[in-house]
Order: structure tokens, then C-alpha cells, then sequence
């Protein structure tokens, strides 16, 4: 049956076949290219997201009912009732029937017995034929009443009409050209009435119009002077404009519709926020958050990347409010009503997800460069925070448009902060979004503050080029977008901001992808994205660091200057257009200059997930190389061994390891291969700077040869190189590939480190076994590992200073420090940190702490009943956000469980807002009194999470990720089986189940070992 059901689907698209090779996916049906073949049951319906005020870049609100399931339920349960059905049928068809024994047995003669066996074909061809008629639709409950084949092919609309679609995609058969958009958002109701005239251009012959629309009333739809009839499925977020006669290819046509809705209490779509000001009053305002899906919830749209067009908006609002929109205002109409009537540029042509418009009463900041008005919006009580940001976004922007060669297209950029946002920013084109921690910087922020304000803005501007100039095709190539912006913030950041050492923040990020894609749970940086969960789960680390890390080993294996080059020609081939992930490295390709194929290289990079082991064997000048997929799987599954990676490998030795004119270069494409070096040669170190994506083992002789050098001279390698030797084999112990005892042997040389990035991955690592370790409430191996850490970093951080720190590394190396040794309960740390907090507490918050130990001070401070109460009354009257979510850390750090209440006050959106709950919850996670307690938090709330959020994604990995036993796995295992939300399906449910088991796994292979050497 499995094979003859596979044949009925649609064909797999080409890039779902390439992804297929690579990935166990589950066999779905492309719904975004081939129409289905098979019935749809209208009243078996797709995923429809929920309502919830945590969302991230557009799952949209809908009222499905619990008993409606996803599409590919449906499909399933088609080909169950096929089976009932056919099983039947062979049964009742039979010609073979039971008669009395008459005595005696004739032989047919062979005439006969021919035109029986015609006969028998002929009658299974007949009940084959009347099988696949489409004469009954089919449910749960079986086959109901015969219907016409209209009525099995297309669903019913909420009206109980027939839809006139069957795809979760739109048809192509026609394509927006312009939206002109009328809004008046009513922000005492909080409610909002728009109409939208939609320029089309006809593609192919058509009595329908589809396009996206939900949570909306539709008032009215006019089409040429004439009121059409409008039919709404909300399962797929669809209306369908049914015309009298057919729309002529080539031909433009103009439909308007009058529509109105509520604003969204969710944080996607048009929804309104609110603030209270110093004066105590509360402030609202309504702002925007369309990406991936959420256009459709403020206007009906053609809610598609590829689906371009131009935007010409028009705002009424009320008096003492100010309106924004992506182009700048050309004029205000004061009318009638009181009402003030703002009128926008027409738009470049954009995709629908990057429309934004705000209606707040705010100040701003501005500056004019290269001819762009950049201005930096805040509420009135923060626009002296807005200073920094302004002067990062003009020297941001410059810097771009003289990399890019392409000049920023708009005549202004906005960046405002949004006091109630739950995306840390959004890039939509020329009013880019931010939370207000990611923009502002006041006098109580530090260094560190400034450089994750500088690398949220310059994320966004690069979105400018790699996303709004540029749009990938479709969501499964989200990384064309989101790894390009990841990579240049880092890029641009350290030639325009060098003294905010941005190098060790990505070098921690590259380690926690290679983290993310060791799973088997993981997915291929170009993957199948259909349904709304699929989409919202390509919003990961997958596609931002992964992407990221791709294309700086892309550029480390080219010549200089030819990765410039390259993507340069990409954005001029496809500006103002879309792109798919090949088109990408075709064009690299074609531009560049390379001892290897670009295309062919970079495909074993984006079509198949995970990352290559390379073993490294040495035998005097010969050097054995040999490749496998690094897979932490508790079941190593089938296929792993046809996974092959093209890797530029780099490599240093011991005549030349401190500068990049020491990296050497070899294309590893095969299972094996092999490198001669000179005999005199002691050791060498793979992957240079962690340039590469993918670990090195280098077999017991090598890693000594690397461990007895950094005993002997700490400095023999870069900083990176001797963080990059930590992080691997920390990773081949969970592998299995090296015992526990040789990381030890490694870290043997830490006490005489003094570096930012060695040392905090260290820690990170260290961190990891101890929380587990903690949670399973193993005192004595918690003792003796708070032991270890002391004695090989206790000196350190003893030497740290509390005092006012100005450089990057030095900041970033004291919080790890002294966070870890707080933490631990050392006498000294929470002495200092009383101090201190102490002498602000007394001061009324005018002696300020240090940005960077605010979080071990805070901390300290909260384990106490009146500390903890102080900086609940001063967190909710700081009106610096940085601030402010240090303390929102240190809260919820406390052991008190019955203090833990913070974790309702962030659901409700009280005291706390929302977009900090996943914040909290981490924290709450960190200690023994909280974890089990956060883990019931999530389990009793379920229902307002949204699946497949990143919201989502980081609450389930915060409260699963410390389990180690068999007990806390089948808890988790028996309450995501329950679900009948289809939240078990999501890929995050299948990382938190595989890293438990990891867990549990690495605890039964080391925990003997870290007795007796601990």
C-alpha cells in the first residue's frame, strides 16, 4: 500500500528531491507546486495556527477547532480508508464462492477457462475505475453519501460553499503589481478599518482571484464598478474573488476591498502595544511584525516573497500621535472628523512581509548621509538613548554602500524601538523595528551593551541588500537572507567597529551551531519549509549561524577579494527580484577565480545537514585524512555513511601558526585522502581560527603532540585556535571518540591562560557537566567539580578587578569569570558583589555598577528576601532596558521557588513583558529549586505557546536540556506524545528527546570516570 499511496502524491519538486537525498524528512505532500490528486475532505482541514501574544516573525492568530487536523493527516487517513475500502471490496467481489459438494469435479475446458480469466480482469478493472471516482468523499467515520467530483476536490468555504483552491500556495495566475492602502487604526477600540485597491497583472486565463487574508471582515469587494462575491478557508489563511468572466493574459486590472479588524493582541500582524511613562500613565500604540506570514492579518495580500509589488499607504490617525512607514511622508491632510490624514511615497517594489507601519507618539534623532535621512525614533523619555544608535546606523550605511557597490535605495531609514516587541529586530525596508534593549544605549550601559546594540542594527542594514534588494524565492531558503545578514554584521563591525572585538562574540556563535547541527533533529540549511510550523522553525541558529559559518569558510577558501567580488554580481543579477539558494553559487562561480567548483563545493554544505569529523593519522611527512559525519545520535541511523562533504581544509604547524600568511589549504572532496609535509614538522592544527565548519580529531599521538606544546608555550597558538582545540574535544568526548580523561589532559594547561575565548568556552563547557551534574543531585560530584573549576581558575578570578572597564575582551572575560565563581558560592565573588550592590542600593542607583558584572552582582543580591525585593521594585521603575534585563535574570535566578512567580507575571504581560519570558525561564532553569518547577510551568500552559515559534523553541530547550535519566525522558517522551496540537511534530520536540538521551548516555560512559579523576 505504501508504495502504491507514494505514487498517487504529487511530484516532489526539484529542490525537495535534492533535500530528499540528504534529510529524513517525512513524506509530505508539496503543496507549495503540484496540485493534489487525491480528495481533499473539507471537513478535514490543515494546521492552523492559535492565538498567543509569543510570537516570532508571523504565525497568525485563527479560531481552527482542536478536531481539525494537518493536510497530511488527512492524506494518511485517505489511504486507511482505501485500504478498509479495498479489503472489502476484494472480499465481497470475489467470484469464488463457496458450493455443496455435488460429488464430482469438472476441468473447464481451456476455452472456458480463457473467458474466465477475461472475465476476472475485466470485473477488477470495473471496481478499480469505480473506486478512483470521485463519488464519495471521505472522513473519519468513513464514506458518508456520494458527491460530485467538485465537492471531493475543492474544500468548503466558511460560508459552506466550495473554495476554488486546493493549495496552501497561491496560483500563479496572477501577479500584484501595486497595493494602494488606506488604514485607520482606532487605537481606543483597538480596532482597525483599511481598504486596499490591488493592481494585478493576469499571467493566464482566470475566473478566480486567491490571495491571503485572515482574522479580517470583509465588508466589501468591487472589481470594475461592480460588487463581487468573496468566499474565505481559513485553514490556509485564503479568500477567493470569483469574477463573471475570465481575466485576459497580459492585462492589468484594479480590485478593491473595504475590510475591518481587530488589531492583533499578538505580536505579529498590526497589534497594539502599550507602555506606562514616567508619569505613571499608560501609553498605547499600534506598530507592525509581518515576517514570515502575518501581511495577510492587516491587509489583504499576496502574502508571498515572490509575489513583489510596490506600496503606496495612507495613515489617518488622531491628533498627538506621529504615523511611520517604510517611504517617507509627502503629505498630512488635516480632516473633518479631527482626524489627520498621512500620505506615503510610493514604495520600492518589496515583498509583502517587509511592509511596516507604526502609529506611537515618539521623539527622534536624525542625520542625513549620502543623501539617506537616518533617523533613530524612542517614547519621549528615552530619545537621549537614541544617540549611539544613530551615529552606528550612519556609519553602518556608508560602510555598505561602498562594500555592496549598490547604494542604499530609499531616501530615508528609520530605526525605532518598540517598548512592547518581541523579534530582537525586524528589517522591514527603511523602517527597521527593534526591541528597545537592541537599540538604546544610555550612561548605565557598558561596552558589551554597545556591541550587541552595533550587531542588532548592522543584522538589520544588511538586510537592506541580503533580503529586502534581494528576497530568497521561498522560505526554505531563508539562509540567503538570514546567514548573508549574520555574516556581515560580524564582517562589517570588525572594519568599522574594531575596538567592540566582535571576533570572539562569532567565534562562540560558530561553536553553538556546530552544538545545533550535531543532532540528527537537525536540518539542511536549505529545507523543506511548507506548513506554517516548518516556516517559523527556519527562523534557527541552522539558518543564521550555520549560514553565516558556510560563507566565512567559503571566503577563507578563496582568493582575496574574490568573495567580495562574488556577491557583488549576485546582488546586481538579482536586485529588485528573488533568488533560490543555486543561484547563489552559480553566480559565485561564474565571477570568481578557484582551484575548485564553487557550485559543486557549497551544495554539500546546503542540501544536507550536519557537518563532517575529519581524522587526522600521521605517519612521519604522510598525513591520512578521512571524513565522516560528526552525528551525537544515541542510534547512529542508516544512511550516515553516504553523507560527503567538499572541505576546504586549512592548516598551521609549528614553523608558522600565528598569522594567516601560515594557513595552508587543501580541498578534501573524497572519504580519504592524504597531505605530505615535511618531516621535520612536530604537530599541526586543522581548521585556522575555526574558518572551517566541522571538528578535527587528531588520534591520541596528535592530541598529545598539541597538548605538550601548549603546556610549553601557551602563545604557540592563537587565541581562537587554542579555543577552537577546547570546543573540539569537549564535542568528541559526547561523541564517544575520546575519553574524558584526555579533556582533562587538555585543560591541564588553562591555569595559564589568560585569554577571552579559551576561557570562556572552557567555562561554557565546564558549566554544562556541572548543571547536569547539579540536577541529578550527585553532591559529591558537584563538590569536586566546583572543586576543579576553583583550582584551575580560581586565581584568575581572584585577579579580576571591580572597577570601571573600558576594553571588550577584558570585560567579557571578568563576567565569565566572576558570574562562575558567584555562582559557585565562593566567599570572595559574593562579598565584592554585596559591596557593591550595597553602595548602589544606597546611592538610589547613582553609583552605578559596572555594566558587565551587573549580572553577578544582581544575582547575589536576589538570593536574599530584601535583595530580591529591591530589585523587583527598581527593575520595574529603570528606564534602562539592559539594566532592566539584568535584573529580570537575577530575579528569576533566586532558589525560592515560591518568588518564582515572575514566570506568571511574564505569561500575563504584567509587571513583565511577554517577549521576556523565554529570558526568564532560562534563568529560572539554571537552578535545582527552578528547573523542575519551570518544566511544570510549561506543561500546565501549553496551550498559550505557538508552535514552532523561536519563543517556543528556546522554552522547550531550557527546561528539557539538563535532563539526564531515563525517568525525566519518558516524562518528556509521554507529554509531547499526548499533544494533539501538532505540536509533537516539530523538529524542536526531537532536539530536546535527542539531547536527553545524550545526557543520559554521556552520564553512564563518564560519570565513573569523573570520580575517580575529578
Amino acid at each position: 500500500y505504501e508504495t502504491f499511496f507514494f505514487c498517487l502524491r504529487a511530484p516532489f519538486p526539484r529542490n525537495m528531491i535534492e533535500n530528499s537525498m540528504f534529510e529524513e524528512e517525512p513524506d509530505v505532500v508539496d503543496l507549495a507546486k503540484e496540485t493534489p490528486v487525491y480528495p481533499l475532505d473539507p471537513d478535514e482541514v490543515v494546521y492552523e495556527p492559535r492565538s498567543s501574544r509569543l510570537l516570532v516573525r508571523g504565525l497568525g492568530e485563527n479560531d481552527l477547532e482542536e478536531e481539525e487536523e494537518d493536510y497530511e493527516s488527512s492524506a494518511r487517513l485517505l489511504g486507511m480508508s482505501f485500504m478498509n475500502r479495498s479489503s472489502n471490496l476484494r472480499n465481497t467481489s470475489s467470484p469464488y464462492t463457496r458450493q455443496a459438494p455435488s460429488g464430482f469435479c469438472s476441468m473447464p475446458s481451456p476455452r472456458a477457462l480463457v473467458i474466465g480469466v477475461f472475465v476476472l480482469v475485466l470485473a477488477a478493472s470495473i471496481a478499480m475505475v469505480v473506486y478512483f471516482l470521485p463519488r464519495c468523499t471521505f472522513t473519519k467515520d468513513g464514506c458518508h453519501q456520494a458527491n460530485s467530483s467538485a465537492e471531493v476536490i475543492y474544500p468548503k468555504s466558511s460560508t459552506g460553499e466550495l473554495f476554488p483552491w486546493t493549495e496552501m500556495r497561491l496560483p500563479m495566475s496572477v501577479h500584484p503589481l501595486r497595493y494602494d492602502l488606506l488604514l485607520h487604526p482606532n487605537l481606543t477600540t483597538m480596532t482597525f478599518q483599511g481598504s486596499v485597491s490591488i493592481t494585478v497583472t493576469a499571467e493566464k486565463e482566470t475566473k478566480v482571484v486567491v490571495l491571503h487574508s485572515t482574522d479580517m471582515r470583509i465588508i466589501k469587494t468591487s472589481f470594475q464598478g461592480k460588487e463581487l462575491k468573496t468566499l474565505e478557508y481559513k485553514p490556509w489563511q485564503q479568500i477567493a474573488i470569483q469574477l463573471e468572466e475570465e481575466l485576459r493574459p497580459g492585462q492589468q486590472y484594479i480590485f478593491t476591498l473595504d475590510y475591518s479588524a481587530n488589531l492583533s493582541s499578538s505580536y505579529d500582524g498590526f497589534y497594539n502595544s502599550s507602555y506606562t511613562d514616567t508619569a505613571g500613565i499608560k501609553r498605547v500604540l499600534a506598530a507592525t511584525q509581518f515576517e514570515p506570514l502575518a501581511a495577510r492579518k492587516a491587509f489583504p495580500c499576496f502574502d508571498e516573497p515572490a509575489f513583489k509589488a510596490t506600496f503606496s499607504i495612507k495613515i489617518k490617525r488622531e491628533d498627538g500621535y506621529i504615523s511611520l512607514s517604510n517611504m517617507r511622508k509627502s503629505k498630512t491632510t488635516p480632516l473633518a472628523s479631527g482626524l489627520f490624514q498621512d500620505e506615503f511615497e510610493t514604495s520600492v517594489n518589496m515583498s509583502t512581509y517587509l511592509v511596516a507601519f507604526i502609529v506611537a507618539n515618539m521623539s527622534s534623532v536624525g542625520r542625513n548621509v549620502s543623501e539617506t535621512q537616518v533617523s533613530v525614533y524612542a517614547v519621549p523619555d528615552k530619545k537621549d538613548q537614541t544617540l549611539y544608535a544613530l551615529d552606528a546606523a550612519v556609519k553602518l550605511l556608508a560602510f555598505y554602500n561602498t562594500f555592496f557597490g549598490i547604494k542604499y535605495p530609499l531616501s530615508k531609514l528609520d530605526l525605532v524601538a518598540i517598548p512592547d516587541f518581541l523579534a530582537g529586530a525586524m528589517e522591514n525596508w527603511g523602517l527597521i523595528t527593534f526591541r528597545e534593549a537592541t537599540l538604546l544605549i544610555g550612561n548605565h550601559s557598558s561596552t558589551l551593551d554597545k556591541q550587541l546594540v552595533t550587531s542588532v542594527i548592522a543584522h538589520e542594514l544588511a538586510h537592506q541588500w541580503f533580503g529586502n534588494l534581494v528576497t530568497m524565492k521561498w522560505w526554505n531558503d531563508l539562509w540567503l537572507n538570514e546567514g548573508f545578514a549574520t555574516y556581515m554584521q560580524y564582517m562589517s563591525i570588525g572594519k568599522v567597529f574594531p575596538e567592540l572585538e566582535i571576533g570572539n562574540e562569532f567565534l562562540s556563535t560558530r561553536f553553538q551551531a556546530l552544538a545545533k547541527d550535531s543532532l540528527n533533529s537537525s536540518h539542511a540549511v536549505s529545507a523543506v519549509a511548507n506548513t506554517p510550523e516548518q516556516v517559523a522553525e527556519m527562523f534557527d541558529s541552522v539558518s543564521y549561524e550555520k549560514g553565516a559559518s558556510i560563507l566565512v569558510m567559503l571566503n577563507s577558501a578563496l582568493p582575496d577579494g574574490n568573495f567580495q567580488k562574488g556577491i557583488i554580481a549576485y546582488l546586481n543579477k538579482y536586485k529588485w527580484s528573488n533568488a533560490v539558494n543555486q543561484d547563489l553559487w552559480s553566480t559565485m562561480s561564474s565571477v570568481t577565480s578557484q582551484s575548485f567548483d564553487v557550485v559543486q563545493m557549497m551544495s554539500t554544505w546546503t542540501l544536507q545537514k550536519g557537518f563532517p569529523l575529519v581524522t587526522v593519522t600521521r605517519d612521519g611527512p604522510r598525513v591520512k585524512l578521512s571524513q565522516e559525519q560528526f552525528l551525537l545520535a544515541a542510534e547512529q541511523p542508516p544512511d550516515i555513511d553516504r553523507h560527503l562533504w567538499q572541505i576546504p581544509l586549512t592548516y598551521i604547524n609549528n614553523s608558522c601558526s600565528n598569522s594567516s600568511a601560515c594557513k595552508n589549504l587543501f580541498i578534501l572532496k573524497e572519504k580519504t585522502g592524504k597531505l605530505q609535509i615535511a618531516a621535520s614538522v612536530k604537530w599541526l592544527k586543522f581548521n585556522y581560527k575555526n574558518e572551517g565548519f566541522y571538528v578535527v580529531d587528531y588520534g591520541v599521538d596528535g592530541w598529545k603532540t598539541l597538548i605538550d606544546a601548549l603546556r610549553n608555550d601557551v602563545n604557540v597558538l592563537l587565541p581562537e585556535d587554542r579555543a577552537v582545540l577546547i570546543n573540539n574535544i569537549f564535542a568528541l568526548s559526547r561523541l564517544g571518540k575520546v575519553s574524558f580523561r584526555q579533556v582533562l589532559n587538555l585543560l591541564d594547561y588553562i591555569s595559564n591562560e589568560t585569554e577571552a575565548a579559551p576561557i570562556t568556552e572552557a567555562l561554557v563547557q565546564l558549566e554544562d557537566i556541572y548543571r547536569l551534574l547539579d540536577k541529578r543531585q550527585d553532591l559529591g560530584l558537584v563538590a569536586r567539580m566546583e572543586t576543579y573549576i576553583t583550582d584551575h581558575f580560581g586565581t584568575l578570578m581572584d585577579s579580576q578587578s571591580w572597577e570601571m572597564e573600558t576594553s571588550v575582551s577584558k570585560q567579557t572575560l571578568r563576567s565569565a569569570l566572576l558570574e562562575t565563581s558567584c555562582r559557585l558560592g565562593r566567599q570572595n565573588c559574593r562579598d565584592k558583589a554585596m559591596k557593591l550592590f550595597n553602595q548602589w542600593e544606597n546611592s538610589n542607583g547613582t553609583k552605578q555598577i559596572p555594566g558587565d558584572l551587573m549580572r553577578a552582582v544582581f544575582s547575589v543580591a536576589a538570593q536574599s528576601d530584601s535583595g530580591w525585593k529591591t530589585l523587583l521594585s527598581s527593575y520595574k521603575m529603570s528606564l534602562h532596558d539592559s539594566e532592566k534585563r539584568r535584573m529580570l535574570e537575577a530575579l528569576a535566578s533566586t532558589p525560592d521557588v515560591r518568588k518564582i512567580v515572575i514566570l506568571h507575571a511574564g505569561l500575563q504581560g504584567s509587571d513583565i513583558q511577554t517577549p521576556e519570558l523565554p529570558r526568564i525561564v532560562r534563568a529560572v532553569c539554571q537552578n535545582f529549586g527552578g528547573y523542575l518547577f519551570a518544566w511544570d510551568f510549561v506543561k500546565q500552559n501549553w496551550i498559550q505557546f505557538p508552535i514552532g515559534s523561536f519563543s517556543l523553541q528556546s522554552i522547550i530547550m531550557s527546561t528539557t536540556s539538563q535532563f539526564s535519566t531515563q525517568l525525566h525522558l519518558d516524562e518528556v517522551r509521554d507529554f509531547f506524545s499526548t499533544l494533539k496540537d501538532g505540536s509533537s511534530q516539530m523538529r524542536v520536540v526531537d532536539e530536546a528527546m535527542e539531547t536527553i538521551k545524550l545526557n543520559l548516555r554521556w552520564m553512564e560512559k563518564n560519570v565513573e570516570t569523573l570520580r575517580r579523576w575529578l
